[in-house]
């Protein structure tokens, strides 16, 4: 059964490739910088508050800040706070956010449990490999039933991770996994409304993976099924084609931890390869964006399901988070001011009438990509001149991961931006996170990076 042969992998002697711990460092450093900045800007305050007041057992940090909860509670508000500002990264294959389930649970747990650095860091891994694999595993097939591939997926990376550091053997780690299906869930609802919900989704998958495990250890059972089926979570979940099986190929050898892509944008990333395409159109041609009258893009249809659906208006939207799932706002904006940042999808920003007119002149064709996932498609656009004049601007594939990774440099732009001053003596600390004796540096960093108001020019990451 697939359950208890990825329990086995998941609780064993792993020997993790240095390429790959190194994935795995830029990915968690990545992730405490989009943490701290939703933190910095209040864009998580129900969960963070939501969490403290469940308390518990003082066994972990909520991240970003100094309150020590249960925790599960810390999980909670923590994956909330890696996901709010849509900033974190993305496994294309699985269209699933890894950094979001993965960090949460690795932190909490790892606290909890007194974990040194080097266990730490292979039980992210662990995480990151179920994240991309369980989801991947159904391309695109949770979002086109309405569920969020992440919150799906993110249960049983969390119960995994959980699982590996309380020790706990291949045989009640296959149980977790079995409770954690039962917790699967996260509606796409939030899209037609501009709700919160899309946030909590990480947090919720964290908690769960956690409790998931320690029921587990209580003694309380899972069906071993879970990824099998009959029943399991494709048979339930999953709409279209899957291939359960494929979570074990290669497990161990190929690394789906090398394969997750960093966010240039903190928008929705089936947006990206349009931006960047239309990005490409400017400044190759040297036009200015006053000159542009309309945009014409090519979109997979997956993609084209998400942030062009026109059952809710994309050219005015409801809240910062409709507008983060808005192709026609998001190229708009890229266009006209040449960047798009946190403060892009400020409250205030949505009343720009630049913006809503640019894009309600933005359309498209949905074209499929046979060969590529939504998320890994390439970028095709047209800009339309006032004079008549068209320009055509391409990118294989959106920029971030693939074969076009976020530079070393590009990060820790983006981290400075996100947390401040202290981005290097973050960036640091998580380089050794291998040779650390636990996680008191890098939770002691973060809460003073997050204490700190973000000066205008942070604010622009």
């Amino acid at each position: 059964m697939i359950a208890s042969d990825l329990a086995a992998w998941a609780t064993g002697d792993l020997e993790v490739p240095a390429s790959v711990d190194a994935a795995a460092c830029r990915h968690l450093l990545d992730g405490l910088g989009t943490a701290v900045a939703a933190a910095r800007l209040g864009a998580a305050a129900p969960a963070v508050t939501v969490a403290t007041g469940l308390g518990g057992p003082a066994e972990a940090t909520i991240v970003g800040t100094d309150t020590r909860v249960g925790a599960a509670a810390a999980a909670l508000a923590t994956g909330t706070l890696v996901h709010a500002l849509d900033f974190d990264d993305t496994h294309a294959g699985g269209l699933v956010h890894a950094t979001a389930v993965v960090l949460p649970a690795v932190f909490a747990v790892g606290e909890q449990t007194g974990a040194s650095g080097r266990e730490v860091l292979t039980a992210a891994v662990v995480g990151y490999e179920v994240a991309c694999r369980v989801a991947a595993a159904a391309p695109h097939g949770f979002h086109r039933g309405g569920l969020h591939a992440t919150m799906v997926a993110g249960v049983f990376s969390s119960a995994a991770v959980a699982a590996r550091l309380m020790g706990l053997d291949a045989a009640t780690t296959t149980n977790a996994l079995g409770i954690a299906g039962s917790q699967a869930g996260g509606l796409l609802a939030f899209l037609g409304t501009g709700a919160s919900t899309k946030q909590l989704h990480p947090g919720f998958a964290s908690q769960a993976g956690i409790i998931a495990a320690r029921l587990a250890a209580a003694g309380a059972t899972g069906p071993v099924t879970v990824f099998d089926g009959p029943h399991g979570v494709y048979d339930a979940l999953a709409t279209g084609p899957f291939d359960a099986g494929s979570i074990l190929t290669g497990l161990g050898e190929v690394w789906e931890t090398g394969a997750i892509g960093i966010k240039p944008w903190p928008t929705c990333q089936l947006a990206h390869a349009t931006m960047a395409a239309a990005q490409d159109a400017l400044v190759r041609s040297g036009a200015a964006p006053s000159d542009v009258a309309a945009v014409h893009a090519q979109v997979h249809p997956d993609s084209a399901s998400v942030v062009c659906a026109t059952d809710r208006d994309l050219t005015r939207p409801a809240s910062p988070y409709a507008a983060k799932f808005s192709l026609p706002w998001s190229v708009a904006a890229m266009i006209l001011d040449g960047r798009v940042g946190t403060d892009t999808y400020d409250e205030r920003a949505l009343a720009r009438p630049d913006v809503s007119a640019l894009a309600a002149a933005v359309s498209w064709d949905v074209v499929a990509a046979p060969s590529s996932v939504a998320a890994d498609a390439p970028g095709e656009v047209e800009l339309v001149l006032h004079d008549g004049t068209r320009i055509r601007g391409h990118v294989d594939r959106s920029p971030g991961g693939g074969t076009a990774p976020l530079s070393q440099d590009a990060l820790l732009a983006k981290l400075t931006g996100n947390v401040g001053p202290l981005a290097v003596p973050l960036a640091d600390a998580v380089a050794s996170l291998a040779d650390a004796a636990g996680l008191d540096d890098l939770i002691t960093l973060a809460a003073r990076a997050a204490s700190t108001d973000p000066t205008p020019s942070e604010a622009l990451a």
